[in-house]
């Protein structure tokens, strides 16, 4: 096998540019698919991770129990927050772990009653992980120390027709399920760009909702991650360490969310699979002039005593080396482009007000490494190169050395 393995690799160096052609065939092919699977993760993360994040984190622990009555947003305080936080901040994939209280209600104004989400929160903590306290565009975002202060959205602003300073009646369902009402006083609107979203909550410090809600604590732990798709590998690492909570992904919590981005992710993969397949055709036809300009040296390989499917392995070989040294070189040139706009980003400013959701991409978004579907992708050049050498080379392997020598 040794002798094939070195006759295979100083036959593909024989004829430099031919190889080269080729080599540069594939690796174009497949850094321009690590290429398109980073920026497509790059896009999950601009615009689904953002609107993961702004519902509520990647990954939220609750009390036990939760999970049965989830739809009526119970107040289950946690045990021990503090604990939970630190096991989720211990992670090195964690950007931030922060204490929630959750709970369903009313805000009133004189245009009517609208039901939100009410939801006391970290304000410094979430800042830098939750894009609401960075839109803020009007009055400032919440503190920790704001009482009877509420942050409300743009869309829910207009349709009650307030603004900042104004004061609105809240009502929210308490821990013993009694109704507490309260007089609330605007201190700031954010502007996400997404009505739907903006009316759906409103926030108040942490220390205001344990207040007003009788809760000790707090009844959820929202964990925020820096990429989408590390959810179930935190979620792993902290089981053993929080026994009796209920620690779930986004997906469980936002189905119709989890739903959106499987429906779309199965849509690129079909079509990435597409691209791959058009491109593989034209690595195939390189690789099949290649190995049928070759027939008179097949000739000679049989007439010096080379069985057929000796001849055969070796153009086999042949073909696979080609393609590794084309996913090695796809690789390198993958790595480094991603590399760079990695750093740089890629501005979709301008497209944030093409659909509705294309409004969480806040200014540019940045690709990943791109390596996420890069055995798939190293294989499928390397399952190219071996047909295209096995077809031809089984061919001309069965032909006499005699013909062989005198094809043209």
């Amino acid at each position: 096998m040794n002798l094939y393995l070195r006759l295979a690799w100083r036959n593909i160096w024989r004829h430099k540019r031919r190889t080269a052609i080729i080599v540069l065939a594939m690796s174009l092919t497949l850094s321009l698919m690590m290429w398109y699977d980073g920026l497509l993760s790059g896009f999950n993360n601009a615009i689904y991770g953002n609107a993961v994040k702004v519902l509520g984190g990647n990954i939220q622990v609750h009390a036990e129990g939760y999970r049965e009555e989830a739809n009526s947003n119970p107040l289950f305080s946690l045990t021990d927050s503090q604990a939970v936080v630190n096991v989720a901040e211990a992670n090195p994939l964690t950007l931030a772990a922060t204490q929630r209280i959750k709970t369903g209600g009313l805000v009133t104004s004189r245009e009517g009653a609208f039901a939100v989400a009410i939801v006391g929160v970290e304000p410094e903590k979430e800042f830098n992980v939750n894009i609401i306290g960075q839109n803020v565009t009007q009055g400032r975002n919440l503190t920790s120390g704001d009482l009877d202060n509420v942050l409300i959205g743009k869309a829910l602003a207009d349709a009650m027709g307030v603004t900042v300073g104004d004061r609105i009646t809240m009502v929210g369902r308490s821990q013993h399920e009694q109704m507490r009402q309260r007089t609330m006083t605007i201190i700031g609107i954010y502007d996400l760009g997404l009505g739907d979203i903006e009316k759906q909550s409103v926030y108040i410090s942490l220390g205001e909702a344990q207040s007003l809600y009788e809760v000790k604590g707090s009844t959820e732990v929202a964990i925020f991650l820096e990429n989408l798709g590390q959810e179930v590998g935190v979620i792993d690492s902290m089981k053993p360490s929080l026994p009796g909570y209920e620690i779930e992904s986004f997906e469980a919590n936002y189905p119709e969310l989890a739903s959106a981005i499987n429906s779309k992710n199965g849509v690129m993969n079909i079509f990435s699979i597409i691209i791959v397949a058009i491109a593989g055709v034209g690595i195939l036809n390189l690789l099949l002039m290649a190995i049928y300009e070759r027939t008179r040296e097949i000739g000679v390989l049989g007439a010096i005593g080379l069985k057929p499917k000796q001849i055969s392995l070796l153009f086999v070989l042949e073909g696979v080396m080609i393609g590794l040294v084309g996913v090695a070189a796809g690789i390198a040139l993958g790595l480094m482009l991603n590399g760079y706009l990695m750093k740089v980003g890629m501005d979709f400013g301008d497209l944030s007000s093409a659909t509705s959701y294309m409004a969480l991409i806040k200014g540019r978004a940045y690709p990943t490494w791109g390596v996420e579907k890069l055995p798939m992708r190293a294989s499928m050049i390397l399952i190219i190169s071996a047909l295209a050498a096995l077809i031809p080379a089984a061919e001309a392997g069965r032909r006499e050395p005699a013909e062989a020598l005198h094809f043209v």
